[in-house]
């Protein structure tokens, strides 16, 4: 089964929910503030979606910004930047649409195109 890992106010994660909705995609809804992808989840759809972890990390976040993660990640490992994912929500990007073969990160219409096939 799908999952679609969404934080329900966010604007762009409505626009993605509508997407899959309207283009008939079926999935299982997470809020990513009550229910936080593991540390395994992480590790596990990172190295499925082809991408630098740095894409996981919701850059325009408060805490991101709080935190200063902009000049820590470069000196951060692997490991340690999934267990700062696993801690907190609202670090991971959204929305993160996981299927049996990719996972999308970030609603990017023209990317998410390919799962109409």
């Amino acid at each position: 089964m799908n999952i679609f890992v969404c934080y329900p106010k966010c604007s762009t994660c409505k626009k993605a929910e509508k997407w899959l909705q309207e283009n008939g995609l079926e999935y299982e809804l997470r809020d990513i503030k009550t229910e936080n992808p593991s540390k395994e989840e992480l590790r596990e759809w990172y190295k499925k979606s082809g991408l630098d972890i740095k894409r996981f990390f919701n850059t325009s976040g408060m805490i991101y910004r709080e935190m200063q993660l902009k000049d820590k990640l470069p000196d951060m490992s692997e490991e340690e930047k999934l267990e700062l994912l696993a801690t907190d929500g609202m670090l991971v990007k959204r929305p993160i649409f996981v299927t049996d073969t990719n996972v999308f990160v970030g609603f990017k219409e023209k990317e998410w195109e390919q799962l109409k096939t």
